[in-house]
């Protein structure tokens, strides 16, 4: 029984081990009983520097207060995505956000247990871009247009709506009122504010935060700034709010933004001013948010991913960028456009697009959009030798699939056609990764085995 239970044991210690998470445990005195090397190395720390000493010994700058574990013990209570700041034995400043569950055996607490993530380097780099940012000072003689690179001249298109879209964005980016802008990935959401943002009236920066790229515990420091003694090491750092006063914030990806953030910049947009974590003070701010985001209002607000009342307080002027697929006569149009940047780029002299290969690009239903296209565009331009871009120069994904030979053969059945498509696709990869399966199978997003399945099919 002993030796199961010592096997056990062992093998309970391997798999938290292997985790790629710090995670420390307590018991009710305090003593460390588990401590992995994921935690050791967030800590600056040894496993042996820590197993079976007193919490407050190992962190001398926490206290029973302070300590997520021993505040967890306290109240018999779980604390989830909690941001805490110290300092470890050796005096070295650790940042981290964590998860902290009472242990709880024969319905008593027997200790805690923390999942702990470290963010130090992060919130590091994130506060290091604010400084930058602050640091770049208006000039009062010239309108200040940081960040903003393009222009609505930038915004190419044939599309008679898209076109009209516009017109219209041109005409209201002299507001103040809130912008909402959504459209799938690759559409040109960040070139459409920027060229807003350059059309409008304000004179202070134009300033982005992609909402999904910082942790939920760090954005609303970054966005709204920090007070010193808010928290253990906490300075007075002014947010993206301040940052941005008389110019325009650009908020992507608005739906990765916490709830309960959400419901704080609401309150900001409502009463124009900000209070930096940990003050009591207001700052009042002349800021106009523009939002993006690359899915639907209505599917946000379905899944809740987007409060109701901050999105008819932003929904007040409102964009949707028309996919590619719904831009036909722009597919050419674009694909000549970066014809003739690539060349200046990368020294060549392509003249244009031959038939078959434009008929190909026509067909093309582009789900990354704009983006896609231009990054085909680059591809072909730097594989092909010859004056005109041919099939013959098409990525592996995109090439193949809408040969002539496939829209000549109209008496071929479903499946005879998709196997025919499948060949060609498997014999492009092939190609591409010059005959290495694995490479093949990770560019058709495959696995290996069903790719060496198919070949001996074939």
């Amino acid at each position: 029984m002993n030796m199961i239970a010592n096997m056990t044991e062992e093998f309970m210690g391997a798999i938290l081990g292997s985790i790629d998470e710090a995670i420390h445990a307590v018991n009710t005195q305090g003593n460390t009983i588990y401590y992995n090397g994921v935690a050791a190395k967030h800590d600056g720390l040894e496993i042996e520097e820590v197993i079976g000493k007193h919490l407050l010994d190992i962190y001398p700058s926490l206290n029973e207060k302070t300590s997520t574990l021993l505040h967890v013990m306290k109240t018999e209570k779980p604390l989830y995505n909690k941001t805490q700041s110290f300092l470890n034995l050796h005096g070295k400043r650790i940042e981290t956000v964590n998860t902290t569950l009472p242990i709880v055996v024969n319905g008593k607490v027997a200790g805690a247990v923390e999942i702990a993530k470290d963010y130090s380097r992060l919130k590091e780099l994130a506060e290091r871009l604010v400084d930058i940012q602050g640091s770049i000072k208006p000039n009062a003689s010239k309108r200040v247009r940081q960040s903003a690179k393009y222009t609505f001249s930038d915004l190419l298109t044939k599309n008679p709506e898209f076109a009209q879209l516009k017109v219209r964005a041109e005409k209201l980016s002299k507001s103040h009122s809130p912008i909402f802008v959504f459209g799938e990935s690759g559409t040109g959401k960040e070139l459409f504010v920027h060229a807003i943002h350059q059309a409008s009236k304000r004179n202070g920066p134009l300033i982005a935060q992609n909402c999904a790229a910082i942790p939920e515990s760090l954005l609303e420091s970054i966005l709204f700034g920090t007070s010193k003694g808010s928290y253990t090491g906490a300075v007075d750092r002014p947010g993206l709010f301040e940052l941005a006063d008389g110019g325009t914030l650009f908020l992507d990806e608005l739906h990765a933004m916490p709830i309960e953030l959400q419901a704080k910049l609401l309150r900001v947009l409502e009463d124009g001013a900000v209070r930096r974590v940990g003050s009591v003070n207001v700052i009042n701010v002349d800021v106009r948010v523009i939002s993006a985001m690359n899915v639907h209002p209505v599917t946000a607000l379905e899944k809740r991913q987007l409060r109701e009342d901050l999105f008819y307080r932003l929904n007040v002027l409102t964009f949707e960028l028309m996919p590619l697929r719904e831009r036909k006569e722009d597919v050419l149009f674009l694909a000549e456009t970066f014809i003739d940047q690539f060349n200046t780029l990368l020294g060549k002299e392509i003249a244009g697009i031959e038939t078959t290969a434009a008929e190909i690009l026509s067909a093309h239903s582009w789900p990354g959009n704009v983006r896609e296209l231009k990054h085909a565009i680059e591809y072909m331009m730097n594989v092909c030798e010859e004056s005109m871009l041919s099939a013959e120069d098409f990525p592996a994904m995109i090439t193949k699939g809408h040969s002539r030979k496939e829209c000549s053969q109209s008496s071929l059945s479903l499946k005879d056609k998709l196997r025919e498509y499948e060949g060609q696709l498997i014999k492009a990869a092939m190609s591409e990764s010059q005959g290495n399966i694995q490479k093949a199978a990770s560019i058709l997003g495959i696995p290996r085995q069903t790719l060496q399945y198919k070949l001996r099919k074939q």
